[in-house]
């Protein structure tokens, strides 16, 4: 899931989550705002179970993807569009 809350100027907090059990181990989020770098923005476990990690973006476009432990990439259907190079977010 992708939550966004504005901030100032044209900086837009992005949070994104999964639930705790799916996939197993660690999960990053990797795109065109971290060049592509896994472990950069690691998702954290939460109280309420769930992981999530929250990333500050220019106004634009950026692309995404989850990187799981293993070499599983998988994308978030919750984006504003899902293409063969994975999810884009549209700020």
């Amino acid at each position: 899931m992708i939550r966004r809350s504005r901030l100032f100027g044209t900086k837009t907090r992005v949070t994104f989550s999964l639930t705790a059990d799916r996939p197993e181990g660690a999960v990053s989020v990797v795109g065109t705002f971290n060049d592509w770098t896994p472990g950069c923005h690691q998702l954290v476990q939460r109280r309420d179970g769930s992981r999530s990690v929250s990333v500050n973006l220019p106004a634009g476009e950026h692309r995404f993807r989850y990187l799981a432990t293993g070499g599983l990439w998988f994308d978030d259907h919750t984006a504003d569009a899902v293409d063969n190079s994975g999810g884009i977010i549209r700020l």
